[in-house]
């Protein structure tokens, strides 16, 4: 099963938030992914181990090797039909 991380300052509100969203988006759609929310003080230790990172806040010059999808079309919705799409199109290579 892939694995998709999204995290933000506590890993409670807004990343709960995202990654709940695209789970439930995802199984609309007969996607199955474990989406889990976590704290970016522990980012580095999830990241190792998932296929795709939804970043709250920008990334930065942080290059972990997977592609980082943004996790704010998903708390504004404008832009989230695009960024579901690519998270598709990135766990079913």
């Amino acid at each position: 099963m892939k694995r998709i991380i999204t995290a933000c300052a506590s890993g409670v509100a807004t990343s709960q938030t995202v990654a709940s969203k695209v789970k439930s988006l995802l199984e609309e759609k007969g996607i199955m992914a474990d989406v889990e929310a976590v704290d970016i003080k522990s980012l580095d230790a999830y990241i190792k181990n998932c296929d795709v990172y939804i970043s709250i806040t920008p990334a930065g010059n942080s290059d972990y090797g997977i592609p980082v999808i943004s996790g704010i079309p998903f708390l504004t919705g404008v832009g989230r039909d695009e960024a579901l799409q690519q998270i598709i199109d990135i766990i079913k290579k």
